[in-house]
């Protein structure tokens, strides 16, 4: 062999070597891409198995709610034959489409929500604001006093006179419990048995409600201002004198037509509702009467025990919030001449604790306080709110924001005015509802803060009327999603910014008079004064 061909040789052999190398290289390379193909149509299809999951999870629970519901109204007109008559199964007490509300067993939206590590993560994020929130205050009062001591004096005086409260309470209670409950018996067991129906009930009806306004009108408002409660004390007595109120309603409302209706055949006494129906429906979470409601088997004393945790931490939320971001701010601005820019950069300021405060009193009342009386009491229907923060018009969020306040006024506000009316006017029937939730809200706010400042009437009565009917259902885009979002962002800011103003003026520049106009003028456009 020559050494001409054994060079040839071994140079075949480096190119085969070079080419096997790049095919090895060249093959990992396409590896490396379907492996980083596979790991993107993995991640893709993560995605889309959760929008399809969802998407099918809220069409399930539409299907299933349209048929519980068809069940339950076409049970209420089935018709048995009982000894050769036909007898009508729904009596006006069975909870007909027709009739009013039908409650059925079912969870909380958030508390399906937080099944999903997703939705769960969020709020644990809230959970880590909140801590940063503790250790902030702890750094600030050791820097500034020297002392690791968090001393909650704000939190402390706003719940102050709980005594007083108390017995507001228990008297509030025990005539709630007593007077209306045996006042109906009185009058049913009277009504068929009189000739003059009509002034039977006229005369009761006028001595309970001279009786009503005295104990759950007058008497909590005389509380609160005789003794000068402090703002959550108020609201608690404020927003309790409202409960009762809305509960005898409509516990006179569900039961006078039934026993008006069915009279009594000749020995027998009138139908009464029971006397144990009545005092649960005091506590439980809804404000539409029935003698009974779906039950659940027990009571979950973990959930309780977390619900109650999750309660106290959104009311240390609270005072941080308003600690940290609103009185450093607004005690020092009263001094300030009041002028455009001044107002404006005040409510930009408090968009951020004001959206903070609405989402904490919605978690906190709304899912976790309603939820934790539901559960004490086997209340099986927890549909408290829906998906408000999903809605594309303010229609739908007024709907679904508080579905317990808003099945009150719907059914014993809106369709008992399209009633009287025969069914016209639905536009003054909406406004109706409008009107009496707006003078409500600030009525609470009124007698809550001590102070009149229409901010909530106006935001409520005017800009919501308008709102609602501009922003429909029709309104499906997520831009107007966005759009809600943004009104409530500036909405609270607005509410904040204006009612710490009128606050802190109605400390430092009290009134000097009683007159009409020194009562309703906020103090807050006139006050300046020099610390």
């Amino acid at each position: 062999m020559t050494t001409t061909e054994a060079d040839s040789r071994v140079h075949n052999r480096n190119i085969k070597a070079r080419q096997s190398s790049d095919n090895s290289s060249s093959a990992g390379n396409h590896d490396k891409v379907a492996e980083e193909d596979a790991r993107q149509w993995e991640r893709c299809t993560e995605k889309i198995k959760i929008k399809v999951m969802e998407q099918v999870q809220d069409q399930l629970n539409e299907i299933l709610d349209r048929v519980l519901t068809e069940s339950v109204q076409s049970l209420s007109n089935t018709q048995s034959t009982v000894n050769g008559k036909t007898k009508n199964i729904s009596s006006s007490r069975s909870q007909r489409m027709d009739d009013g509300k039908v409650f059925m067993a079912r969870a909380s939206l958030l508390d399906e929500l937080f099944e999903i590590s997703h939705i769960r993560t969020i709020y644990h994020m809230f959970i880590a604001v909140l801590l940063i929130f503790f250790l902030s205050t702890l750094a600030v009062d050791y820097i500034d006093q020297g002392r690791l001591v968090l001393e909650f004096d704000l939190l402390f005086y706003a719940f102050g006179k709980l005594g007083t409260v108390t017995v507001a309470w228990a008297i509030m209670f025990s005539y709630t419990l007593i007077v209306p409950y045996y006042t109906l018996l009185f009058w049913g067991s009277l009504y068929h048995k009189v000739p003059s129906k009509l002034g039977l009930s006229l005369g009761t009806g006028l001595i309970l409600s001279v009786i009503q306004t005295c104990i759950l009108g007058v008497f909590p408002i005389y509380v609160v201002v005789h003794h000068q409660l402090p703002p959550a004390s108020r609201f608690i007595v404020i927003l309790e004198q409202i409960r009762f109120l809305m509960k005898t309603y409509s516990f006179l409302r569900e039961t006078a037509p039934v026993i008006m209706k069915n009279a009594p055949k000749e020995g027998e006494n009138p139908r009464f509702p029971t006397f144990s129906s009545y005092l649960y429906f005091l506590f439980c979470p809804t404000l539409i009467y029935r003698e009974s409601y779906p039950r659940n088997r027990h009571i979950r004393w973990n959930y309780v025990g977390i619900t109650l945790g999750m309660i106290l931490g959104c009311l240390f939320y609270g005072y941080f919030i308003l600690v940290r971001l609103c009185v450093p701010v607004f005690r020092t601005q009263t001094n300030v001449p009041f002028s455009k820019r001044t107002m404006v950069l005040a409510i930009f300021h408090s968009i951020l604790p004001g959206i903070m405060l609405l989402l904490l009193c919605f978690f906190a009342f709304l899912h976790c306080w309603l939820n934790l009386f539901g559960e004490l009491l086997r209340f099986a229907d927890r549909m408290f709110y829906k998906d408000w923060w999903n809605s594309t018009s303010f229609a739908n969020y007024y709907r679904t924001w508080n579905i317990v306040v808003h099945d009150w006024l719907y059914y014993y506000g809106y369709r008992d005015f399209l009633w009287l009316s025969n069914r016209k006017f639905r536009t003054a029937a909406m406004l109706s509802v409008f009107i009496v939730s707006a003078v409500v809200h600030e009525y609470a706010l009124a007698m809550g803060f001590g102070f009149f400042y229409p901010v909530m009437f106006l935001l409520f009565a005017v800009f919501g009327v308008a709102f609602n009917f501009t922003m429909n259902d029709k309104r499906q885009s997520p831009v107007c999603n966005i759009i809600m979002w943004v009104c409530l962002f500036i909405g609270q800011g607005v509410q904040v910014c204006l009612y710490c103003q009128e606050w802190y003026a109605q400390i430092y520049c009290p009134r000097t008079g009683n007159s009409f106009w020194e009562l309703v003028m906020p103090r807050s456009w006139s006050c300046s004064y020099q610390r």
